[in-house]
């Protein structure tokens, strides 16, 4: 089995410290508490510690470590559950991304059935190459864009610096004629204050929370991918836990991810409402007056095709040259289910 064995430091030390057995769970997260995944993650902590599990949990955040090593802190044992970005792990391995790639999901129902459908070849690929398996499988909610600039269409994002955070979403801006610039989320709310970056893709939820509209003027809704998470867990650990204790965590990591779909469903809406100037309830989200584009139909044809154009094979040839079936596992399983085909497959 071959498995990433370059664990940081400061990872080796954590777990040298801390005894671990099958009741203990170290847990590192990217979710903070002004996070709106925050409550839904916190409540299925309280009610594993409950049923008799101590949970350590830390943020990634907290302890100075970079998203970008999430697969490496999991494969390493350091932690035995550990949140990702998808986009950013396949960077490990571009197969990965074949579960959100720009343009094949329009709306989260459609996300949805594609997850399904990739969750079975997704958990083997993790479990051959990292020694991982993916517990829970959430997005984040629609990719939409924000620019610190007027807009009215995809066509204006031509000349304009963009964040972008998967080697698709880059793929799809370069052909709109914009320039990718990958930044983390955290990098991102200065680089659009210095004008680093003209515009910058995420959820409305999390740009919302994360203060976005204090330094962009234009929301344009259009949804181009559901930035898919995980919670990861190592897979050694897994495997030797006993049945009823692996039982009790499947139902409780079911339930977690079944509330951050419900999340990306449900509470974007109330974001996008509250960034625009609309109905804004207290609590989660902060008001403000952002102008909000229309989406046309246009714009909508322009991704499917670029998606169907470019974006699949330029993934499929990436992704060949660690695994011949890229393409093959691909059609028959989120292809086959949202009826799309690489072709000359």
């Amino acid at each position: 089995m071959k498995r990433l064995v370059r664990p940081l430091v400061v990872l080796a030390l954590i777990a040298s410290s801390q005894l671990a057995h099958a009741e203990t769970i170290r847990w590192l997260t990217q979710t903070q508490q002004q996070n709106a995944q925050y409550p839904v993650e916190i409540g299925v902590i309280d009610k594993l510690k409950s049923s008799g599990f101590d949970i350590q949990r830390n943020e990634f955040q907290m302890l100075g470590l970079n998203l970008a090593d999430a697969l490496r802190t999991a494969s390493s044992g350091a932690f035995q559950v550990v949140t990702t970005q998808i986009g950013s792990a396949a960077k490990d391995d571009p197969f990965l991304e074949g579960i959100d790639l720009i343009g094949v999901a329009t709306d989260m129902s459609e996300l949805r059935k594609g997850v399904d459908a990739y969750r079975e070849v997704f958990n083997a690929r993790l479990g051959e190459r990292f020694g991982v398996k993916a517990v829970a499988i959430w997005p984040f909610g629609p990719q939409v864009f924000f620019c610190n600039q007027p807009i009215k269409s995809l066509d204006d994002l031509k000349g304009l610096k963009v964040r972008s955070f998967t080697a698709s979403m880059s793929s799809l801006l370069t052909q709109l004629g914009a320039t990718p610039v990958t930044l983390s989320f955290p990098e991102v709310y200065p680089a659009l204050e210095r004008g680093v970056a003209s515009c910058g893709v995420t959820s409305p939820t999390s740009a919302n929370t994360g203060k976005w509209p204090e330094v962009t003027t234009h929301l344009l809704p259009l949804s181009v991918s559901g930035s898919v998470q995980a919670h990861l867990v190592n897979l050694e650990w897994w495997d030797s836990l006993p049945a009823d204790r692996r039982a009790a965590l499947e139902a409780q990591f079911k339930a977690l991810e079944d509330g951050l779909w419900n999340l990306a469903v449900t509470t974007n809406e109330k974001a996008l409402a509250c960034s625009t100037g609309g109905t804004c309830e207290p609590g989660l989200y902060t008001a403000y007056k952002m102008t909000l584009v229309p989406v046309t139909d246009a714009d909508k044809a322009k991704v499917q095709q670029i998606a169907a154009d470019k974006i699949l094979g330029e993934w499929a040839g990436r992704c060949k040259a660690t695994y011949a079936d890229c393409a093959k596992v691909w059609n028959a399983s989120i292809g086959a289910a949202l009826g799309m085909k690489i072709a000359g497959q």
